[in-house]
């Protein structure tokens, strides 16, 4: 069960001013959209034996990659500045009278991510194994104590004109779709003790299942919270407070009980929160021979450090943040998937050697990747300068 979708589609009717209906066709596409290539990179992890990071030098060459991997160190520790500062908005929304900062619970979640990632794939998958369902649970019944609250008959874009709603529109796919598809750059990550043999519709279709499954109800659920804001004083003023304060608002019929289910919804975002902690301490030794001969489980603690301060410095505007950061992502990803998906359908086809999986670590074999590099920048620089941006106001 993913939480995170249901943060990033708040934006929907209250930043884009997009009515429910709207939003829930363009978000629930969006996450589909861009589950796609997600799924695909993940086919490569067991064929391959390698992480993504690793495939990319293959595409890009070694030098190249590190730029890359560096971009997606950021997308990754960006991931975890966004849980942590939810999560510690949650515990501090619940606590009595609140009582605990949301620093405090910041660096709670973060703590105890770091012990779950720190010890190895083995123990947080078995973590991620039953995490998801009391999750799953809370969300359920977070949707069945809130809906009566979603306003679905608001528009409020009605006095906006024809070019800017769809523009909004636009805009709001794009911001779910980036939301899915940064998730490429772990995909491989995860499969890579799978055997060699196993095929690769197989992982193509669990992992598109699994990401579409968890995004749908997520989102839903975070576009009928954001449409009930402006028809819910209770609830608007929860949300100028903090998102995590609305999730906690929208248990608050449900007393102590709900007040255990927003300390569930909280825990749980140490699940999304694993993956790129894992992934980020695998990543930063990629990016030379010095980089590997640090352990990965350092690696791992200097991630959750930096987007632990990193969280505390930018907690006060985390809408802004996010809408932003992920827009900015979902560019280069979409443009590295492009160079992938070139290298794999053509120039490899055609290649006597095609993946040579043993020269993964060896610069000499692997291509100097100047042409992947110059497309690279020139396509993402294109996409920065005709970005829309959401500006947030001290």
């Amino acid at each position: 069960m993913d939480a995170n979708s249901a943060l990033i589609s708040f934006s929907g009717p209250t930043v884009y001013l997009l009515p429910f209906l709207d939003s829930s066709l363009l978000a629930v596409f969006g996450g589909i959209a861009g589950s796609l290539p997600v799924a695909y990179i993940a086919t490569f992890g067991p064929r391959s034996g390698n992480r993504t990071m690793i495939l990319t030098r293959y595409v890009m060459g070694w030098y190249p990659t590190k730029l890359v991997v560096t971009l997606t160190l950021i997308v990754l520790l960006g991931y975890g500045i966004l849980d942590v500062v939810v999560a510690g908005q949650i515990l501090s929304a619940v606590s009595p009278h609140g009582s605990m900062s949301v620093i405090v619970g910041i660096v709670i979640v973060a703590v105890v991510t770091w012990l779950l990632t720190t010890f190895g794939y083995s123990i947080f998958h078995f973590y991620e194994r039953y995490a998801w369902l009391p999750q799953l649970i809370a969300m359920c019944i977070l949707a069945g104590v809130a809906g009566q609250h979603f306003d679905l008959r608001a528009n409020p874009s009605a006095d906006l004109d024809r070019k800017t709603i769809a523009g909004n529109r636009l805009s709001f796919f794009s911001l779910i779709f980036s939301s899915a598809i940064t998730y490429a750059e772990g995909a491989a990550d995860f499969f890579v003790y799978y055997p060699e043999d196993t095929p690769r519709v197989r992982v193509f279709a669990i992992t598109l299942a699994g990401l579409s499954a968890s995004f749908t109800l997520g989102l839903i659920i975070g576009i009928g919270l954001g449409s009930g804001i402006n028809s819910n004083s209770a609830w608007s003023n929860a949300y100028n407070i903090s998102q995590g304060a609305l999730a906690v608002e929208a248990f608050a019929s449900l007393g102590a009980f709900g007040s255990f289910l927003s300390v569930v919804l909280a825990l749980g975002l140490i699940a999304n929160l694993i993956p790129p902690t894992y992934s980020s301490g695998v990543d930063f030794q990629v990016l030379g021979r010095h980089f590997e001969k640090v352990p990965r489980a350092v690696w791992n603690t200097v991630g959750a450090i930096i987007y632990t301060v990193c969280a505390i410095a930018g907690r006060e505007h985390l809408a802004a943040i996010f809408t932003n950061f992920l827009a900015l992502m979902g560019y280069w990803v979409s443009i590295w998937l492009a160079l992938v998906l070139e290298e794999h359908l053509i120039f490899r086809k055609w290649r006597t050697r095609g993946w040579d999986w043993e020269v993964w670590n060896d610069r000499h074999l692997l291509p100097p990747g100047i042409a992947a590099l110059v497309s690279f920048l020139v396509g993402w620089a294109g996409a920065i300068l005709c970005m829309a941006q959401v500006v947030c106001v001290p």
